[in-house]
């Protein structure tokens, strides 16, 4: 079966767009400092022909704000990519300057890198001679394997516990960094919408095996009484979720697959299943004046054919 893919960009937007004030609150508080918050919107993806590589990127989010009172744009793009990409600063230097060319206002630009390894990652791009510096270009970054995942739990920002699970945790700590997700998610309340998506994103990028998920409940069994139940409760409500969306998932996969046998072989079997259904209220029928008239069980069974357990639970 092959791997299925991870739309990493919309996972990012919407948590971002979503939670865009205390992502710059956990990562730029000076940022967030100069930011009207009252004045954000969410503007339309911007897409640059690179024409040198033949290639196409987005810019993730474009936020329309303002900062001390003049219009502005925050550029937040996010890098997937698992290697290191020497030409990444132009490209960050390119989204700039398009954007300005269009907007002509002050724009912040910033860079998520979000792959499973660690790179050192440059966050300018100079240009200069010996007589001159033509272009100081300088952008912010995120660099989320290289954060420390055990300082952000005692921090109460749903943008710090989804990216728990893209952090600098090891293999060894993926149940207590699961487990911590919960407990911070619990302490937040958000409303069931936010609470679905930092969990559908964290489960996409920190997913534990069967052995893993039980080592979680004993761990949870072992905290504070009312906050293992709270925990529990989350796990539980969560895993019945997946449980419900694994029946849809099938019912309709059942459809599509009954209707590519055709309607024919479909009809067939419906009209079969029918009979047999008519067949075995029949007996059930019959079975039950026989009882009211005194008949004994092994007398039914023999001219029924039903079992004699079914028939024990007709007297009832």
């Amino acid at each position: 079966m092959a791997k299925q893919r991870i739309d990493h960009d919309r996972l990012f937007k919407e948590l971002l767009s979503t939670f865009f004030e205390d992502f710059l609150l956990l990562f730029f508080p000076d940022v967030y400092e100069h930011i009207d918050v009252h004045h954000l919107s969410f503007l339309s993806e911007e897409l640059f022909t690179d024409v040198t590589a033949g290639e196409k990127h987005r810019v993730d989010l474009l936020v329309e704000t303002k900062v001390k009172g003049e219009d502005g744009l925050v550029i937040v793009h996010v890098e997937h990519q698992s290697y290191k990409q020497r030409t990444f600063p132009e490209r960050m230097f390119l989204y700039f300057s398009r954007l300005f060319q269009k907007h002509r206002r002050r724009i912040l630009p910033i860079a998520i890198f979000s792959y499973d390894e660690r790179h050192d990652e440059p966050s300018s791009l100079m240009i200069q001679f010996p007589f001159l510096t033509v272009l100081d270009f300088r952008f912010l970054t995120v660099e989320l394997r290289k954060l420390p995942w055990r300082e952000y739990i005692r921090r109460d920002n749903p943008v710090a516990a989804a990216l728990l699970s893209k952090m600098g945790y090891n293999e060894s700590e993926k149940v207590e960094v699961k487990k911590e997700f919960l407990r911070m998610l619990v302490r937040l309340e958000l409303d069931e919408a936010k609470q679905r998506l930092l969990f559908g994103f964290f489960e996409t990028y920190l997913r534990l095996s069967e052995a893993e998920e039980i080592q979680l409940r004993n761990e949870v069994s072992q905290m504070e009484t009312k906050e293992a139940k709270q925990v529990m409760e989350l796990i539980i409500s969560y895993e019945q979720r997946g449980i419900e969306k694994g029946i849809q998932q099938g019912v309709k996969q059942g459809i599509e697959q009954g209707l590519k046998q055709g309607i024919k072989q479909g009809m067939k079997q419906g009209i079969e299943q029918g009979r047999q259904k008519g067949i075995e209220e029949g007996k059930i029928d019959i079975a039950k004046k026989m009882l009211a008239k005194g008949y004994d069980v092994d007398t039914i069974h023999e001219l029924t054919g039903l079992p004699a357990e079914k028939i024990e639970q007709l007297k009832k």
